[in-house]
């Protein structure tokens, strides 16, 4: 039989031993996938009107889902489908005409898409995504910064996480020429303010 002492002598070998192994070879996080609480998110934009004051809107709908990836961020991805019908700037004349081919022109092009290409990491609280963004049928590429805001706990227990951007586009470069030069500015900017439930 093993004497005490030495299975104790036994033990402690085989904690250490994990310990190096643990610190030479930590264990990899997998990649999260979270999907984006509409209830919790925003989306809001704003042009000036008349070359005087800003007019705000939002959009209602919208679905998708982001990927984390802590320990490789390149790996992480983001997917975004925002329903154009849901436009919002508290009239609804004026939503109406947003909906109509002088803008939106949401019977032909119900959907705003977006999708990442790639993820760069700028530091601990920043990454720099690159996607497409599809507006009115047309894509173009699009570079944006995006900040995380926070990771907790929703009422039910959910693990939830937040990020926020905010970056500027011209209309014009998606075919919404309605009001250029005097009523309506070509450049809108965006804050998409998103929090998300863990899968």
């Amino acid at each position: 039989m093993m004497s005490k002492s030495f299975t104790k002598r036994i033990g402690a070998y085989v904690a250490v031993s994990s310990l190096v192994v643990s610190m030479v070879h930590p264990v990899q996080a997998q990649p999260v996938t979270y999907r984006i609480d509409p209830v919790h998110s925003f989306i809001i934009f704003r042009v000036k009107h008349m070359n005087t004051a800003y007019a705000y809107g939002r959009f209602n709908a919208f679905s998708g889902t982001i990927v984390v990836d802590e320990k490789n961020p390149a790996n992480s991805r983001i997917e975004l489908e925002i329903d154009a019908n849901s436009i919002d700037t508290g009239n609804s004349q004026r939503d109406d005409h947003l909906r109509s081919p002088d803008f939106f022109n949401t019977r032909q092009f119900p959907k705003i898409t977006f999708k990442s290409t790639r993820v760069r990491k700028i530091n601990n609280t920043t990454v720099e995504v690159t996607g497409n963004l599809t507006v009115r049928g047309v894509t173009r590429p699009l570079t944006v910064r995006v900040q995380f805001t926070g990771k907790g706990r929703n009422p039910r227990g959910q693990e939830i996480i937040g990020f926020e951007t905010t970056f500027t586009i011209k209309r014009s470069q998606f075919g919404i020429n309605y009001g250029l030069g005097g009523g309506l500015d070509d450049e809108v900017r965006v804050t998409f303010s998103v929090e998300a439930i863990r899968q």
